[in-house]
């Protein structure tokens, strides 16, 4: 029997089995497939084959990174999830696709990792604390900018900044093709029908991390929320398909006091919080001092502190 074909892939959170959008299309395309996939879910992606998230190594040991690539090769296996569509179905679910990259896409990333307050207080934050020291200091930074960078591709604008403008610009599109995706669930378990396909799978992986995640700022998730059809579609899959994470999110407590109904019990627990970040922030910043040899210690009668010393061959090395 052949060896699985091996998936990294951040691991999840807020009842998600990956907190990533692309992670999660290629787990719920493979669940929909019925791929036998080995699962490894990390939050460190220089543990991966390619040094990135997701990455499929499969059997053959070559190494497939982006979603469209992962599906094609799972179809070639034999795992196609679009087996039963007719042409028309089948046009009509890249017709939504390329929809959903035009208009859903840009303000998923500008939700996500432009939007300052969501990205300082959630995104920045859970990347940091999830992945290892020392690449909590730097790769949550590099993500954002490579984020802009793919937001400002989209856009055709190179000096893409955040405001008021561009936001409602951006929800406006988003809600318009939240809404058309609406339209045609319509009543349906699935866009075609009993059985789920690869639009499912798209549509899921950009909605459910949405849907799920607890956004300071969350003008577009209120709209989405709204939207009921997409709402039980996103949970339905979730319980259907990864009901180990629906079960672990319905067994999770509020984290914010707007979630818990008021701000009482939540105060000792974010002060604990502050402390805990502090403190860690604190080691992260001496840990980093003396790998780089800004800061050294001598044993001479005890330890000594020595003054910052400028070393030339020791300057910046990240890159």
């Amino acid at each position: 029997m052949a060896t699985p074909d091996e998936l990294f892939c951040w691991e999840g959170d807020f009842g998600l089995p990956s907190v990533s959008t692309e992670c999660l299309l290629v787990l719920a395309y493979a669940q929909f497939a019925g791929a036998p996939l080995k699962v490894h879910k990390i939050s460190n992606p220089w543990r991966s084959p390619s040094g990135s998230l997701p990455a499929l190594r499969t059997n053959q040991n070559e190494t497939l990174t982006r979603p469209a690539d992962i599906i094609i090769h799972l179809r070639k296996q034999k795992f196609n999830a679009d087996y039963d569509l007719s042409a028309k179905e089948g046009a009509d679910s890249l017709a939504f696709i390329s929809l959903m990259e035009e208009k859903l896409v840009p303000a998923l990333i500008y939700t996500f990792w432009v939007e300052p307050k969501n990205y300082v207080e959630l995104t920045r934050s859970w990347y940091s604390e999830h992945m290892p020291f020392p690449l909590s200091l730097f790769l949550p930074g590099r993500m954002q900018r490579h984020q802009l960078d793919k937001l400002r591709l989209l856009r055709e604008d190179a000096s893409l900044e955040a405001g008021d403008e561009l936001e409602k610009e951006l929800y406006r599109d988003a809600m318009e093709c939240i809404n058309l995706l609406s339209q045609r669930l319509g009543s349906q378990k699935f866009f075609f029908g009993d059985s789920p396909s690869s639009l499912d799978a798209y549509v899921f992986g950009h909605l459910a991390p949405l849907l799920k995640s607890r956004l300071p700022n969350a003008k577009l998730q209120q709209h989405l929320k709204s939207v009921e059809n997409l709402t039980h579609f996103c949970s339905d899959i979730l319980l259907l398909y990864f009901p180990r994470d629906a079960r672990e999110n319905s067994n999770q407590k509020p984290s914010s006091a707007a979630e818990a109904g008021g701000d009482g019990d939540e105060v000792p627990y974010k002060r604990r919080k502050q402390l805990l970040s502090a403190l860690f922030a604190l080691g992260a910043m001496l840990s980093y001092a003396f790998l780089t040899g800004i800061v050294s210690i001598q044993h001479q009668q005890g330890a000594l502190l020595e003054p910052p010393h400028h070393n030339p061959e020791q300057d910046e090395e990240d890159g």
